[in-house]
């Protein structure tokens, strides 16, 4: 559930007020999540991104993590080849949930999934990311069977299904909506089901409890939510961490830095006057893209325990900073849709953790998932925050939130 602001006072000075000497437009800006870009074909919106000269994203490497999602369900099987085809037919069944077919970390997952099972085909010069609807008998034109060789026997794998989870209000990458469709795809499909894929634990943990669970087939998923690595003690297959403390850490730091006009670095490949600086292996900073991706790591049967905490704070990024230095300062922070499992649960909690640490006022805004107005209605007094926190329902509206800015 979303809350309110946080921090220890109403505003970034003694009058509560922003800084209303510097114009919205030149505020800093970080994109977060959702990276400004077009949901058709990708291309990112360098507009957006470039808004100003403190305009940044943050988010996390889509395609390093989609391709270790992919390999992580490719190696489960490889080890467990004697359990996980449950009919003994020779084909390996998986069903796909899909979260958003126009979000690109989405699109990434989906692609990695099939790139790494031997389904994809490739469109256009890249792995089509179109969901298949039903697909048992193998004849969509969107997949492929693959084939896995494994203790000298060849498999097939299949993609039996594979569909967006939206709601009938719109809202997508929905878990009820996934719960309820492994019950019609176990339905139609029966024991062909090998294997449980998501693009998310959100949706992933919907159909585990609903039927994998039961039925013993493993479910794999992104974004190790506390639910999901407590679940592989039960079944759950596996999931990755998209680095949530290293991402919720560089959203606000990037505008705090900009805030206190240090070097973008500070506190992130540097050490602050705190101590405070991240791994050079856990993020990687694009000048071209003006983002920051956090690195993915596999969270399985061989690991889980060190991950059960989704809230832990990045150790080495934990010290308090100077308000002397950094005096307290009040920023404006939406969360696309307020029922959001990973934001929710994972993000918000770390970006008030952080927040304190960092000295700053956030004001928590939940969206309901399906329009940019629920969000933009709400920024109708930009110049009461001195930087915003931007997490768009769709990747294509920076400008609704830019031409606010520029009022």
């Amino acid at each position: 559930m979303l809350l309110g602001a946080c921090g220890s006072g109403s505003g970034s000075s003694s009058s509560g007020g922003a800084d209303k000497t510097v114009a919205n437009k030149d505020k800093p800006v970080v994109w977060y999540n959702r990276q400004p870009s077009n949901s058709t074909d990708g291309k990112l919106d360098m507009a957006a991104l470039t808004f100003n000269k403190d305009t940044y994203y943050v988010g996390f490497d889509a395609n390093q993590g989609a391709k270790v999602q992919g390999e992580m369900i490719k190696s489960y099987i490889e080890k467990n080849i004697a359990t996980v085809d449950r009919n003994g037919d020779g084909t390996i069944g998986y069903v796909l949930a899909i979260g958003d077919v126009g979000h690109n970390d989405s699109i990434a997952r989906t692609r990695g999934v099939r790139a790494a099972l031997g389904t994809a085909v490739k469109k256009g010069g890249n792995v089509d990311s179109t969901p298949t609807g039903m697909n048992s008998d193998g004849k969509s034109k969107v997949v492929k069977d693959g084939s896995l060789s494994v203790g000298g026997k060849t498999y097939k794998i299949r993609e039996l299904a594979s569909q967006e989870m939206k709601n009938n209000s719109g809202a997508t990458w929905d878990a009820a909506t996934a719960g309820n469709t492994i019950g019609t795809w176990s339905s139609s499909l029966g024991k062909q089901i090998d294997i449980v894929a998501s693009n998310n634990d959100g949706m992933g943990m919907a159909m585990f409890n609903a039927w994998s669970k039961e039925n013993k087939v493993p479910t794999f998923g992104y974004d190790a939510n506390s639910d999901a690595v407590a679940a592989i003690a039960e079944g759950y297959g596996g999931t990755i961490s998209q680095h949530a403390d290293v991402q919720a850490y560089l959203t606000l730091r990037v505008l705090r830095n900009a805030l206190d006009g240090v070097k973008k670095g500070t506190g992130i490949d540097t050490k602050d006057s705190a101590g405070n600086v991240l791994a050079k292996d856990t993020y990687v900073y694009n000048e071209k893209q003006r983002s920051y991706y956090a690195m993915n790591v596999a969270v399985t049967a061989d690991n889980y325990k060190d991950f059960t905490d989704s809230t832990k704070i990045y150790a080495d990024a934990s010290h308090q900073l100077d308000k002397s230095k950094s005096p307290e300062k009040k920023v404006w922070l939406d969360i696309y849709n307020s029922s959001d499992n990973f934001l929710g649960s994972t993000y918000q909690p770390l970006l008030k953790k952080y927040a304190k640490l960092m000295n700053l006022n956030v004001e928590f805004i939940g969206g309901d998932g399906q329009t940019e107005s629920n969000i933009t209605n709400r920024l109708g007094n930009p110049s009461e925050y001195d930087a915003f926190a931007i997490n768009m329902v769709k990747t294509d509206n920076g400008s609704s939130y830019t031409s606010i800015l520029k009022q």
